[in-house]
């Protein structure tokens, strides 16, 4: 087991650094003059580095962020950022705060090769996983310096955390990840209350540090937000997250309105970066990294897959499996739901219980929604990954894949056929994901698999539960009116006697020359004539229940003495 490592901000045992003959300030004007030849758009034309002009950050501006442009300050916080190096020999933990992991970014380096794992006396290679807990400017511009990170990526990370929509983008240094992960909040996160920059209202904690905050301290500082997001021209307001006032109002009576009666789910973005030369990146958007902690925990077991196989490409599955596991919690969650609703359906159906249903049954159509796109994600990685990265034009370069390129083609000189060994070194074609990165990735696709297939069989047993409860409902009303059409029919008679009896005439000779049974003698043959009349549908049906009950009867006492003189 590996002791944690928390360096000072001056020594930094986390990377291996070479003296250089280029001041920090040079490296750092390369690094941005680099980033502009790179992300630049072809049809701009030059790029002048001395306009006075400020950039538009509108509608219709330029897509992609330069990580020198001083505009994206507001994003400030407090990140938490563990740095962890790893071989299957040794591992090393460090924690970093914004100024040590800044200061640490802008090291010089010689050569590009610096960047890549270093290798171990005995060959083992050193693999780094960079997890970051917030989001702030000064952090995110100092990464994309150091590690070029993609201008359109940087754009996903700032601009887009209120989408659902995770996907994978290929690009020439990295390969880009957004996963939209679904958790179990905690007790933090419960006492937090809702955000409204969620889609999904009350079921997006705040940060657990912050204090719980009254509603109308909530409103005062949306409409402060929305303030200063005009100010600073953030584009597609509705689009990125950060909605107007009255959306954050209707989100609050939603989240209101249906406490107790949904599932809370904490949907909170990862960003992963897998840089070509081995590197692991994730980016929470709060600066909490319990979501990690396991992965971190199996970073220490000196058996475990993520150490033995040396090959970041697992990581990257490992970080999307620890995803699909917690979603796995919340369709548990889910499961007990729906089971308890089905209890109170079939005990004593009522209009609370259906209330129940209805919102559960919106919030599975909207799960499903954010769910699919997280499956289409580890398809592409399985089956596509190999092709985007040979119509890019490279592939063997990648880390996850020198190792296995470099056994096979000793397995093809040692003679072991015609094989992976004989013919996979020769297309240089391969991926950003290895080949045993996607043999456990298959098992990950197989479990969001039975969680979509998982949704959509609650999704049809709350549909048939408010089926079901809605049909008691007419049939106990049809009851009622059944009940009250018999006692019509035999009471009908009786009220048209009376009706008639009742008359007050003076000269009337069935009530002065005779007493009260004379009017049972005409009541009780009327009765018996007009009841067979109404109800004879009902008595057949009577008949022939009575006729199956005794057939079934006489079938089974046929049977017994069978049984009994089997001569």
């Amino acid at each position: 087991m590996a002791a944690l490592v928390h360096p000072k901000p001056s020594i930094h045992p986390i990377s291996h650094y070479n003296s250089s003959r280029r001041t920090s300030h040079q490296s750092d004007r390369d690094d941005s003059q680099a980033w502009l030849e790179r992300n630049r758009s072809n049809a701009s034309g030059r790029y002048t580095m001395n306009t006075t002009k400020r950039r538009h950050s509108g509608i219709g501006s330029e897509p992609g962020i330069n990580p020198r442009d001083e505009k994206y300050g507001h994003f400030s916080a407090k990140c938490t950022i563990h740095v962890t190096e790893y071989s299957s020999e040794h591992v090393s933990l460090s924690t970093l705060d914004n100024a040590e992991f800044v200061e640490w970014m802008k090291l010089p380096r010689e050569k590009p090769q610096d960047e890549r794992p270093s290798l171990e006396k005995d060959g083992k290679r050193t693999l780094r996983w960079i997890n970051i807990g917030g989001i702030s400017w000064d952090v995110l511009s100092a990464l994309a310096l150091r590690y070029d990170l993609h201008s359109l990526a940087l754009e996903d990370i700032l601009h887009e955390q209120g989408h659902n929509q995770s996907k994978a983008d290929y690009y020439r240094q990295h390969l880009f990840l957004r996963v939209l992960c679904h958790s179990l909040p905690t007790e933090g996160d419960r006492n937090s209350g809702p955000d409204t920059k969620s889609e999904y209202p009350g079921e997006y904690p705040g940060f657990p540090d912050e204090p719980p905050r009254t509603d109308a301290e909530k409103m005062a500082g949306f409409i402060k937000e929305e303030a200063e997001s005009k100010l600073k021209h953030r584009r597609f307001s509705a689009l990125s997250g950060f909605r107007l006032a009255a959306r954050q109002r209707q989100i609050l009576q939603i989240a209101a309105l249906t406490k107790g009666d949904r599932v809370v789910v904490k949907h909170e973005p990862m960003f992963i970066f897998l840089l070509r030369e081995g590197t692991v990146i994730s980016i929470h958007p709060k600066p909490n990294l319990e979501f990690t902690e396991p992965v971190t925990e199996r970073m220490h077991q000196y058996d475990s897959v993520l150490r033995t196989s040396e090959d970041p490409a697992i990581l990257v599955e490992g970080l999307l499996d620890l995803i699909v596991d917690r979603i796995l919690e919340v369709m548990d969650e889910y499961q007990d739901k729906i089971h308890q609703l089905e209890h109170d359906i079939l005990m004593k159906p009522g209009m609370s219980t259906v209330r129940s249903l209805h919102i559960l049954s919106g919030d599975l159509i909207m799960h499903k929604r954010t769910l699919e796109p997280i499956k289409s994600m580890l398809y592409g990685l399985r089956r596509y990954d190999q092709d985007r990265c040979a119509a890019m034009g490279f592939g063997n370069d990648v880390p996850s894949n020198r190792k296995q390129v470099e056994t096979d083609r000793h397995g093809s000189d040692a003679g072991l056929g015609v094989g992976v060994g004989a013919g996979w070194h020769k297309q240089h074609q391969e991926g950003y994901m290895s080949y045993k990165s996607k043999i456990y990735l298959a098992d990950v696709y197989d479990h969001m698999d039975f969680v979509l297939t998982s949704l959509d069989m609650f999704s049809g047993i709350s549909e048939n539960l408010i089926n079901y409860a809605f049909n008691m409902a007419s049939y106990e009303m049809n009851q009622v009116m059944r009940r009250l059409t018999l006692a019509t029919i035999i009471f009908l008679p009786l009220t048209l006697l009376t009706g008639y009896f009742g008359m007050n005439f003076t000269a009337m000779w069935s009530i002065q020359n005779n007493t009260d049974v004379f009017f049972w003698i005409i009541a009780l043959p009327v009765m018996g004539v007009i009841m067979p009349l109404f109800l004879y549908s009902d008595i057949k049906s009577l008949f022939h229940y009575m006729h199956k009950v005794m057939a079934a009867r006489r079938a089974v006492l046929a049977e017994e003495r069978a049984a009994r003189h089997p001569w």
